[in-house]
C-alpha cells in the first residue's frame, strides 16, 4: 500500500526548503534490540532515512542519514525478506515496495526506461 499524504507531509517537514518529493517507502531495520523502523524519502537531491518515533511506523521523527541522490537503493535483495543496502546499513522492505525502489534507481540511473507518472498530482 503507498504510504498515504499525511505520511508524505511529515516526511516533507524534516526535508530541507525546497526538496520535492518523488518516493517514499517503509524500510525496518532488525537487529539484537528488536526492529527499528524508518521512512526512505527519496527527492531530487537525497536519498535520506527518516527514523520513526518509537511506537509507530509512520510518524518520521528525525532525519538518521542523508546520502546524495546518485546513491544506488538496489539491487533489492532477496533473502529471507526483500532488504537493500544504504550504506553500511542493511534494510528490509516489504515486497510491495520492491517496483518503488525500482522506479528511483530508474529515474536516477536511466530516466529514459520510466513510464510517465500516471498520478502526478500525489
Amino acid at each position: 500500500m503507498p504510504v498515504t499524504a499525511t505520511v508524505r507531509q511529515r516526511c516533507r517537514s524534516l526535508l530541507p526548503q525546497g526538496e520535492e518529493l518523488h518516493y517514499v517507502f517503509p524500510a525496518t531495520l532488525t537487529g539484537s534490540g528488536g526492529a527499528s523502523h524508518y521512512l526512505v524519502v527519496v527527492t531530487g537531491l537525497s536519498v535520506t532515512v527518516l527514523a520513526t518515533k518509537l511506537f509507530t511506523r509512520d510518524e518520521p521523527a528525525v532525519v538518521w542519514a542523508r546520502y546524495p541522490r546518485r546513491t544506488r537503493l538496489g539491487p533489492v535483495r532477496h533473502d529471507s525478506r526483500p532488504a537493500i543496502r544504504l550504506g553500511d546499513t542493511l534494510f528490509e522492505v516489504e515486497a510491495e515496495y520492491v517496483p518503488v525502489i525500482a522506479a528511483a534507481d530508474a529515474e536516477a540511473f536511466s530516466p529514459a526506461d520510466l513510464p510517465k507518472d500516471p498520478l502526478p498530482d500525489l
